[in-house]
């Protein structure tokens, strides 16, 4: 072991010493040559050995869903139908959900709205809405007039 890494050491170092004493400026662009063709080489035996993976895995299901058909014809068993549409995926990160228009927001008060205060007496359900209303906007006018004061 100790000999491998003194000569991966001292190694290195001996061909750059070649190189230098012996090199006639031909070699370096051979090996770039030759070390660009190999790279070539690499990556097309990874593509095909990828292209080999990708068959088998495929011909692999094939023979599944032979196998899972044969089971379903012997039991009787109905294929379930995949459903093509999907429903619309949240986001999983909150900063990135799509943002609501002014309309959207105002329908979902609304609703709200109409949940809270519908129930019992229309009329009462207008005054709390009123007084809701009006606490709100006493809320941020105090809000803005601390800011202000602030500043």
């Amino acid at each position: 072991m100790a000999a491998f890494i003194a000569k991966q050491m001292v190694g290195s170092q001996l061909n750059a010493v070649k190189g230098a004493v012996g090199g006639d400026g031909g070699d370096d662009e051979n090996d770039k040559e030759k070390e660009e063709e190999a790279e070539r080489e690499r990556q097309e035996a990874i593509r095909e050995a990828e292209e080999r993976r990708k068959e088998k895995h495929r011909k692999m299901e094939e023979e599944r869903e032979k196998m899972r058909q044969e089971i379903r014809d012997k039991y009787n068993i109905k294929k379930k139908e995949e459903v093509v549409e999907q429903a619309p995926q949240e986001e999983p990160n909150p900063l990135m959900r799509k943002k609501k228009t002014p309309e959207e927001l105002a329908a979902e008060a609304e609703q709200e709205d109409l949940d809270d205060f519908t129930n019992g007496d229309p009329s009462s359900g207008n005054r709390k809405l009123k007084n809701s209303i009006e606490t709100q906007v006493n809320e941020i006018k105090t809000q803005i007039e601390g800011k202000c004061s602030l500043q």
